[in-house]
């Protein structure tokens, strides 16, 4: 990335679980970013201010959007970032039945359960919560703290038909409320940025959105950058049909697979060509 686009790179080493669990990880970030985004310390990279995009794929495309979301809130803050782009990023726990996450319930690098134990892992929770998540029971219609978010995460307005298929949504009657009372970050934006307002997705930058079809994930990304585009951000959607989550990790040999270097290459292309 910084051969290809003569850029600057800054990779934010924040703490893993189990030494801290959730804020603490996004906190870091969010510092890290903050001091680099001051006039100084740019100036001492010979970073130009007008052209910074952040970035992150997976669990750190899930960090990015939350900084970004926050840093479009602060109004002191002296330079913005231009750019967020985004690579098969991790967004929602609100519904583990998304079409994407049927489809690809037993796909291997990320098949759905544990995906479901990285989230237990991240808010420090129980994983004999983990059946419970995996049909919905946290978001159930009577746990009234997940109402009033249901909208901004319905896949059936928010994806094309090309990924709906025929699934089905699993939305429990009945539920168990006391898992958002025991982990409210199941409802916490700063851990799932497609949960925010449109007020805040407004003030998004120009997004880069990376997706794959073989992908738990593939939905989460879908939505998010079809809520950014309702909102009036420019998005650029890139879905890859051949790919699967974490591909873009084998560029290099012995495992410089097609499915690493077509989705590298596409991503450092578009930064080329907006940043």
């Amino acid at each position: 990335m910084a051969e290809s686009l003569n850029a600057v790179v800054v990779s934010v080493e924040y703490r893993l679980v189990p030494k801290v669990w959730f804020p603490e990880q996004y906190h870091d970030a969010l510092r890290a970013t903050r001091h680099f985004l001051q006039p100084d310390v740019l100036a001492e990279y010979s970073v130009d201010p007008s052209r910074i995009a952040i970035s992150g794929d997976s669990a750190g495309g899930n960090l990015a959007a939350a900084v970004c979301q926050q840093l479009s809130k602060d109004e002191d803050l002296p330079v913005r970032p231009k750019l967020q782009a985004l690579i098969y990023p991790v967004l929602q726990a609100f519904d583990f039945n998304t079409p994407s996450y049927q489809q690809n319930m037993n796909m291997p690098v990320l098949p759905r359960y544990v995906m479901i134990n990285y989230w237990i892992d991240y808010i420090n929770g129980n994983y004999d919560l983990a059946h419970e998540l995996l049909i919905n029971n946290h978001t159930a219609l009577n746990v009234g703290r997940a109402l009033s978010f249901r909208a901004r995460l319905n896949w059936t307005s928010l994806l094309p038909p090309s990924f709906k298929k025929n699934y089905k949504p699993v939305v429990q009657s009945t539920g168990t409320e006391a898992i958002v009372e025991r982990l409210p970050a199941l409802l916490d934006v700063r851990a799932m940025p497609l949960l925010a307002d449109d007020a805040t997705l407004a003030r998004q930058p120009p997004t880069y959105m990376l997706i794959c079809e073989n992908d738990v994930l593939r939905d989460d990304g879908a939505m998010y950058a079809a809520r950014l585009e309702r909102a009036g951000v420019p998005v650029t959607l890139d879905h890859f049909h051949d790919c699967f989550h974490g591909c873009m990790i084998f560029t290099v040999w012995p495992t410089d697979f097609s499915a690493g270097v077509q989705t590298r290459n596409s991503y450092i292309k578009w930064l080329d060509e907006n940043l």
